[in-house]
């Protein structure tokens, strides 16, 4: 018997129970498919278990509420989702595929990010592809790709998960600032052991938050800082410092503007403030010869646009 003939007749038989598979698992639901596909939730369900069958593998676990991927379905899924979307590549080449990227982008982002880095730049991606749909997930929880249904996810981290496609796309940098007002009336710290003396206004989740740490030519600093005021929300700790509050801690990007203005300027500039919320901002997702137009277009797009987004000037 030749096995490769077997195995060639085999796949080419369930292309269609593939496909279903992998819109199943894209739609949370049988029903949410079923409608998707133009077919009834029981056929779609039939087209699963017959895939199933074939590969003698449960591919998704079943209870009254979701759908989960089992460990091999996982896989599955990754390969099915790959064998379509090579389809949908053979079809642009053809003519028969969409003339232009289309269909909805699921991205995975930290809230501040979110708010501060990714979205200025959606509206214009928006109207130049104007039959992509973008539905951007603001969580700092980190998030899966395939149980949470996330096409592309960005992560602050110096170690990206292995197994992902990845790129960076800036660098993510801390830093303490206050108003000109403030340090007029409270002194302006000459070194981090100054803090002490401040009203710090920090992120307050942990207790690890109020120990600050800096770092100068080799050298590490811990201050145990305290004030009266604590936000896990980088836009109210901007406003905390902007109403003279104290002197706060906030990635660059959301004290940008009012560094520029002059409205907030920077404490102990010539020190690194290391916080756990730093370092390369990376987009991943999922390994794929084939992406779909829709998420090749975003990924340039970003990249593009985050390349020119500027860094903290450090003090020589």
């Amino acid at each position: 018997m030749d096995l490769c003939a077997v195995s060639t007749n085999l796949s080419h038989s369930l292309l269609a129970e593939m496909a279903v598979f992998v819109q199943v698992v894209e739609s949370g639901s049988f029903s949410a498919a079923a409608r998707l596909l133009g077919t009834s939730p029981s056929a779609t369900s039939r087209s699963v278990a017959k895939l199933e069958q074939a590969l003698a593998l449960q591919l998704l676990h079943r209870t009254t509420r979701k759908l989960r991927l089992s460990e091999q379905g996982e896989e599955a899924f990754l390969r099915c989702r790959s064998m379509l979307d090579a389809a949908h590549s053979v079809m642009e080449i053809s003519g028969q595929g969409a003339a232009e990227p289309e269909g909805l982008i699921s991205v995975s982002v930290p809230k501040a990010v979110g708010r501060f880095v990714l979205h200025p730049h959606i509206p214009a991606f928006l109207r130049r592809y104007p039959k992509v749909d973008v539905h951007l997930r603001l969580e700092d929880r980190y998030m899966d790709l395939i149980d949470d249904r996330v096409d592309l996810a960005l992560r602050i981290t110096d170690r990206p998960s292995p197994g992902l496609i990845g790129r960076q796309l800036m660098t993510i940098e801390h830093l303490l600032c206050a108003t000109p007002e403030y340090l007029a009336q409270h002194g302006t710290p000459q070194q981090p052991q100054d803090l002490a003396q401040h009203s710090c206004i920090y992120l307050g989740e942990t207790p690890n938050d109020a120990r600050w740490k800096f770092r100068r030519t080799g050298k590490t600093i811990t201050v145990n800082v305290r004030g009266r005021y604590a936000a896990n929300h980088t836009g109210v700790r901007l406003d905390a410092v902007k109403q003279h509050l104290g002197i706060g801690s906030l990635p660059y990007f959301t004290a940008r503007q009012a560094l520029d203005s002059g409205e907030v300027v920077q404490v102990l500039p010539e020190w690194d403030f290391l916080s756990s919320y730093h370092g390369g901002l990376w987009l991943l997702y999922a390994p794929n010869q084939h992406l779909p137009p829709k998420l090749r277009v975003f990924i340039d797009y970003l990249v593009a646009c985050l390349a020119k987004e500027p860094q903290l000037k450090r003090l020589a």
